[in-house]
């Protein structure tokens, strides 16, 4: 089914591009394997998926040695503890929602003379439970963090409400990309390209807003158990 699935996923994104001018080879489709086993996120691997996303480090590492050649993003709350083991194995890291925590990655990522790409975190739905920067305060902590050594300040993310009608959530997603071209323009980052939006129940309405990768998990995989 997951050659299938994919398929299907990659014909929405086409679609979805098309209706707003964009080609379907700017997005990046990250595999979420919560709870995936590691023969089956192979399956994904093995269906041309580059891009597995994470959100307990402990999962993965248990994975991670039986897993095919991939790209990792970590993708939940990450714990300052953690910072040090998830430094050395991550393409990116997605979810970077204080201050203090990239502080830690620039002081871990250096000492391990590593250049470590990370995301901010932005609560666009304004959700107590929610981690992740105030639209409002974003842009002073972003000029602080862009000057971190041992880390690339790449863009933002956002994980927007869960409601039955996409449409709904179309305003958090425009929110967080005119987010995204304040500080490229305020602060001249030229490699602040990424928006990282949308999930298994919005990815089209969060293309046409400006994702550049979208977090699939029942998409690719069906419904968890």
């Amino acid at each position: 089914m997951l050659p299938e699935r994919l398929a299907n996923i990659r014909s929405r994104i086409k679609a979805a591009c098309e209706s707003v001018g964009r080609s379907p080879g700017s997005i990046t489709i990250i595999a979420v394997t919560k709870t995936v086993s590691a023969e089956v996120a192979n399956q994904a691997i093995e269906a041309g998926i580059l891009d597995i996303g994470e959100n307990r480090l402990q999962e993965y590492l248990r994975k991670r040695p039986l897993l095919r050649s991939h790209r990792f993003h970590f993708i939940g709350h990450l714990q300052t503890n953690k910072v040090k083991q998830v430094i050395r194995i991550v393409e990116m890291i997605h979810s970077v929602d204080s201050l203090h925590l990239a502080k830690e990655i620039s002081k871990r990522a250096t000492a391990a003379d590593r250049t470590v790409d990370i995301l901010l975190e932005i609560n666009t739905s304004g959700e107590p439970s929610k981690y992740g920067f105030a639209p409002a305060a974003v842009e002073d902590a972003a000029g602080e963090i862009a000057a971190l050594p041992g880390t690339r300040l790449r863009g933002l993310m956002t994980i927007a409400s869960l409601v039955d009608d996409p449409e709904k959530v179309r305003p958090e997603f425009r929110m967080l990309a005119s987010i995204q071209k304040d500080i490229r323009e305020r602060l001249k980052l030229p490699d602040f390209d990424v928006l990282s939006m949308g999930m298994t129940n919005d990815f089209e309405v969060a293309i046409q807003e400006g994702a550049t990768h979208i977090r699939l998990g029942t998409a690719l995989f069906g419904s968890r158990r």
